[in-house]
C-alpha cells in the first residue's frame, strides 16, 4: 500500500491530466530519500540591482515560504533544463516568474511543487518550505494551471471541495468542509453559485472555481501556471486584480508563472527574469510603483522598457544590464 501521506498529491494540486499524471505517479512510488539533494545554499543567478532588489545568496529567512538554493532538472542523460536556479517567496508575496517558451518557468514549477517524480527526470538542489525540507508535495501548498479541469460530473461547490477528505489532509468535520468551501466560493465571486455545473460556466467562472479549489486548503502558497492566459483580456484583468486581492486577504504567498510582461508589472511584487540554455533567472526586479499601478503609466511604461531590454539581451546572447530605473515612486 502507498504512504497516505503521498496522496497529497492529489488533494494539495489542481486536478488536471498532467498533474494528475504526476500525482498517480507519486502515489505508488517509496522514495528512500528526498529526490532533491541537500546543499549549501548557492547565490542566485539572479543579476542584482540598485533598486531595492533583495541581495543575492543569502541564507534562508524565518520570513520566507519558501526557499530553493541551486536547483538543476535533466531529463535522463540529456541536457539539463535549467541549472544552478535560485529564489525565494516571502510570506504574502506575489513573485511573477517571467520568460519566453522553452525557457523551463513551467518546469520549474513543478518542481518546486514536487511534481517531478518520474525515474527519468534528474533533479538537484535544495528546496525547503515554512523552514523545513520538502521531498514531496505539501497539502498547504496549491496549484493552478492554464485549464480549470472542473470534473464535469461534480456542481461547483463540490469541485471546490474535491480532496478535502483525503488521507494527507487536515481531519475536519462536514460542517467545517462545507463552511470552507462556501468561504471561498464567496471570496472568488461566486456566492450562490456553488450548484452550477461545469457547462453553465463561462471560462472566467471556471477559473474562478479553479482558484476557489485552491483557497478551500487554506494554502500558504499558491503555485500559478499561466492561470489566465487563455482568457479574454477583459476577464483576465479581472481575475488578476482578484488575484491580487485573494494574497492580500487570505494572508498566502503566490508564485505566478507567465510569459505577459503587463501582467507581471501589474500583479507582482517583485519580477524574476528566467532565461538562457539552460535556463537560469538572469534579472530581477523588486516592483514598488502603488496599486493600482494602471494609475502611474510613466512608471509602468519605464519597467515595461527596463524588462523588454533584458529580454532582448537574454534573447541575444548577451548579460543584461546590471543599471536598472528605480521603479518605487
Amino acid at each position: 500500500m502507498p504512504r497516505s501521506g503521498t496522496a497529497a498529491t492529489l488533494a494539495a494540486y489542481e486536478f488536471n491530466p498532467r498533474s494528475l499524471e504526476a500525482g498517480k505517479k507519486a502515489l505508488f512510488m517509496f522514495p528512500a530519500a528526498a529526490r532533491l539533494a541537500t546543499t549549501d545554499c548557492g547565490r542566485m543567478s539572479a543579476e542584482q540591482n540598485t533598486h531595492g532588489v533583495d541581495s543575492a545568496g543569502q541564507a534562508p529567512s524565518p520570513g520566507h515560504v519558501l526557499q530553493a538554493s541551486a536547483l538543476t532538472l535533466s531529463y535522463g542523460a540529456g541536457k539539463p533544463v535549467f541549472s544552478d536556479v535560485s529564489l525565494h517567496i516571502g510570506q504574502q508575496e506575489i513573485v511573477c516568474l517571467l520568460g519566453g517558451s522553452g525557457c523551463g518557468k513551467s518546469s520549474l514549477l513543478r518542481v518546486l511543487g514536487c511534481l517531478e517524480n518520474s525515474d527519468k527526470v534528474q533533479t538537484s538542489g535544495d528546496l525547503q518550505f515554512l523552514g523545513q525540507a520538502l521531498s514531496e508535495p505539501h497539502p498547504r501548498t496549491a496549484l493552478v494551471f492554464q485549464q480549470p479541469s472542473l470534473l464535469p460530473w461534480l456542481d461547483a461547490a463540490k469541485n471546490v471541495g474535491f480532496g478535502l477528505d483525503f488521507a494527507s489532509q487536515p481531519k475536519i468535520d462536514a460542517q467545517s468542509s462545507s463552511q470552507r468551501v462556501q468561504d471561498a466560493l464567496s471570496a472568488v465571486g461566486l456566492d450562490g453559485q456553488g450548484g452550477l455545473y461545469p457547462s453553465e460556466l463561462s471560462g472566467g467562472m471556471a477559473q474562478r472555481v479553479a482558484l476557489a479549489r485552491a483557497l478551500v486548503r487554506e494554502p500558504m502558497l499558491l503555485l500559478a501556471d499561466e492561470p489566465f492566459s487563455a482568457l479574454d483580456a477583459i476577464t483576465r484583468a479581472e481575475m488578476q486584480e482578484l488575484l491580487v486581492d485573494l494574497v492580500h486577504r487570505w494572508k498566502t504567498a503566490a508564485l505566478l508563472v507567465t510569459h505577459d510582461i503587463d501582467e507581471a508589472i501589474l500583479v507582482g511584487d517583485r519580477i524574476l527574469l528566467m532565461g538562457g540554455k539552460p535556463g537560469q533567472i538572469v534579472r530581477e526586479w523588486r516592483v514598488n510603483i502603488p496599486r493600482p499601478r494602471e494609475a502611474d503609466p510613466v512608471a509602468v511604461t519605464a519597467l515595461r522598457l527596463d524588462i523588454l531590454t533584458a529580454l532582448h539581451s537574454v534573447r541575444h546572447g548577451l548579460a543584461p544590464q546590471a543599471e536598472a530605473l528605480n521603479f518605487s515612486i
